[in-house]
């Protein structure tokens, strides 16, 4: 995606413009992978409660 972006507007004008396109694009991402709502998790992130998946890393492993 970040090619996409690149090839439409040319070039991104800073480091800091790609990262944030990047973080932004990965949240988004990430919210689609939860099937949750993208719009949603975005006005929630701006209230101060954005959506956090749980890692595999922070479950536990049925013994």
């Amino acid at each position: 995606m970040i090619k996409v972006k690149q090839k439409v507007s040319g070039t991104f004008r800073s480091d800091d413009g790609a990262d944030a396109f990047c973080r932004i694009r990965g949240y988004i991402s990430t919210v689609r992978k939860h099937s949750r709502n993208v719009i949603d998790a975005i006005q929630s992130a701006f209230k101060g409660t954005p959506f956090i998946p749980l890692g595999s890393h922070l479950m536990t492993m049925p013994e």
